[in-house]
């Protein structure tokens, strides 16, 4: 089975905890695995030199080229602690999709993981993240 390779290393964690506001990283900071984002090919909104960033729009939470949506929900599970110096492979599985009535249209909600591996295969960490879209009624 394979995945997106996500290297943690000791400058991406503290350059991770400095943007939370910490000084220092001790350990892995907590929402620390929705960087491996920056290790995949294929997330739209990854940062890509000479190319124009998809993560900025004109309106709020619409991604320029992307679905638009709003980032609702996000949670991690951890079996155990993450290494700083590990690598992990992060895997993408879909989740559940609902929708609910809004005062302007229809949300559409879309459910989404991220299963994070170690060098054993070993389940280390689980993202959950749901994405809601209003669809115009």
């Amino acid at each position: 089975m394979t995945g997106t390779p996500f290297p943690i290393e000791r400058g991406h964690v503290l350059a991770f905890a400095r943007a939370l506001g910490e000084e220092e990283a001790a350990a892995v900071p907590p929402t620390f695995p929705i960087a491996f984002a920056q290790f995949d090919p294929d997330w739209p909104l990854r940062m890509e030199p000479g190319k124009p960033w998809n993560g900025s729009g004109a309106e709020p939470g619409v991604a320029k080229g992307g679905p638009g949506g709003l980032h609702a929900e996000q949670e991690f599970e951890y079996i155990r602690p993450l290494r700083i110096g590990e690598t992990l492979s992060a895997r993408r599985r879909d989740g559940r999709t609902w929708q609910k009535p809004g005062g302007r249209g229809v949300l559409n909600f879309t459910e989404r993981h991220i299963d994070f591996y170690d060098a054993d295969e070993q389940l280390v960490a689980r993202s959950t993240t749901v994405t809601v879209i209003v669809a115009a009624s």
